[in-house]
């Protein structure tokens, strides 16, 4: 009897009972500090394949994953060094304060280890599987996300220099992984349109900090005006680019599509552009890619673009 009470007294099972949820609590903090949601940035490997019509060959496509795969560690293991770095400023921030690294949910020093296998296997596993531009690619990315991250992520303007130079990598990595040549017009677009994006999150930023900018030193030296000023530039630098390069192909194709795809696109890309430029001036992209995910409008003119512009290059 003594035995039966002294199993069924539920008293005596409680210290017990966090033991396997605090392990996974663990894991899952871990798998939360790689920033999954933001993973999505990294879609941009497939540009330049889509740019050329040659994504669905199913070696561009092999390659094209490659090079996914290869961003995706490199950029997980820069936000785990990251947010070992700033996990004090982090904890002052009115959202990042809710990070894993920044509740201390991750050890700093586990962090740290694994935010460097992460990027020594980005950049290792392609330059010994045949991929060496692409491997010099993501060698370049980790490079400008060290630097970023250890002496010049506060320096005004050149911190939107290095955090757009990562965007514009990524455009460059299928191409590169592929072989598949790189128009100018291709670079054009992709570079002023990381530098947009990066200038809006800035100024999100701004608007959602306010007055106290302690979180990030460098939003001292900019004004809400100054990054308008960049974002709106680089949006008609895009627009322009994208215009000649479509209204270009347009011409050289006039006689093998049934109708002038390219140009047609012209107007869901700027109709995205004007969308995503109206919630930058609210304040209300703190990350890029949540805005995309969560606004169904814009997800609808990205798709719209997406299908004329594969019309497009496909020659249909």
């Amino acid at each position: 009897m003594r035995e039966t009470a002294t199993a069924s007294d539920p008293s005596l099972t409680l210290p017990r009972a966090p033991e396997r949820p605090g392990a996974s609590a663990r894991g899952v903090a871990f798998v939360m500090s790689l920033r999954p949601r933001q993973w999505v940035k990294n879609v941009l490997v497939a540009a330049a394949p889509l740019a050329a019509g040659r994504l669905w060959d199913v070696p561009v496509l092999l390659d094209t994953l490659v090079a996914l795969g290869a961003f995706v560690a490199a950029s997980a293991g820069g936000y785990l060094i990251n947010d070992a770095r700033d996990v004090e400023r982090d904890r002052a921030h009115p959202s990042k304060r809710r990070r894993p690294i920044a509740r201390g949910d991750v050890p700093l020093v586990l962090a740290y280890v694994a935010g460097v296998v992460l990027q020594l296997a980005a950049i290792g596993v392609p330059a010994l599987t045949g991929y060496g531009n692409l491997a010099i690619c993501v060698g370049v990315y980790v490079t400008c996300t060290t630097l970023y991250n250890n002496w010049l992520k506060h320096e005004p303007v050149v911190d939107l220099a290095l955090v757009a130079a990562g965007f514009l990598l990524r455009s460059m990595a299928g191409g590169l992984a592929a072989g598949i040549p790189l128009s100018r017009w291709f670079l054009i677009v992709a570079a002023f349109g990381s530098l947009f994006m990066v200038a809006g999150k800035r100024y999100s930023e701004i608007v959602t900090v306010g007055d106290d900018q302690g979180t990030r030193p460098s939003l001292r030296e900019y004004s809400a005006s100054y990054l308008r000023f960049v974002w709106s530039t680089s949006a008609g630098v895009v627009i322009a680019a994208y215009c000649l390069w479509a209204f270009e192909v347009a011409d050289e194709r006039a006689g093998e599509t049934t109708a002038p795809w390219t140009s047609l696109s012209i107007a869901p890309l700027v109709l995205g552009l004007l969308k995503f430029a109206r919630d930058v001036d609210r304040g209300h992209t703190g990350e890029p890619e949540e805005i995309v995910l969560r606004d169904k409008v814009l997800l609808a003119l990205g798709g719209a673009w997406l299908v004329l512009f594969g019309l497009g290059v496909l020659h249909v």
